[in-house]
């Protein structure tokens, strides 16, 4: 609940954040949010605070690591594409780019607010998140297919869709 009324859904344009959602939501795809909101605090520790930098240069015995660390999810095809996307992170910031200004141009800079008044109405996967992973796929990045990248256009505020009935729908400009 907290993490519902304090952040998701709150425009977030802060570099680390952006990369601590797209490790977190690759690491979630096919199981529960919750289960990965848990296990936040280890991911935290085990992926050094998401600092992008250091997680690029992460070598096999870091993966060894990283696979023996029951505080995580230990599947090597998404800790490799954790190490493949901080790679992919620095290769935009070489050419100029920034993650902020690459995801959020799918949005034109601004959230979009919808306003689905039930769960059922919020879709999975939207064209605009089709085109970011198709983007991003192209940039180097792993794991971040559309309902992946939707998700993390939720978490991140770039679509504020709580639903209209909800408190946090107003408080985020709906």
């Amino acid at each position: 609940m907290a993490y519902h009324d304090t952040e998701w859904g709150v425009p977030c344009h802060d570099e680390r954040s952006l990369f601590e959602f797209l490790l977190l939501e690759g690491a979630q795809a096919g199981l529960s949010w919750i289960t990965i909101l848990q296990k936040r605090q280890n991911y935290r520790r085990a992926f050094d605070d998401f600092d992008v930098e250091k997680i690029a240069r992460y070598d096999e015995q870091d993966v060894a690591r990283l696979l023996a660390d029951a505080g995580i999810v230990r599947n090597r095809l998404k800790i490799a594409a954790s190490i493949s996307n901080a790679q992919a992170t620095l290769k935009l910031y070489e050419r100029g780019g920034t993650l902020d200004q690459l995801l959020w141009q799918f949005v034109d800079g601004q959230p979009r607010i919808n306003r689905w008044r039930t769960m059922a109405e919020v879709p999975a996967i939207t064209p605009e998140a089709e085109a970011l992973s198709k983007e991003l796929k192209r940039c180097g990045f792993r794991f971040i297919g559309p309902t992946v990248m939707y998700a993390h256009m939720q978490a991140t505020g770039m679509v504020n869709d709580h639903l209209a009935s909800c408190h946090r729908h107003a408080a985020l400009g709906g």
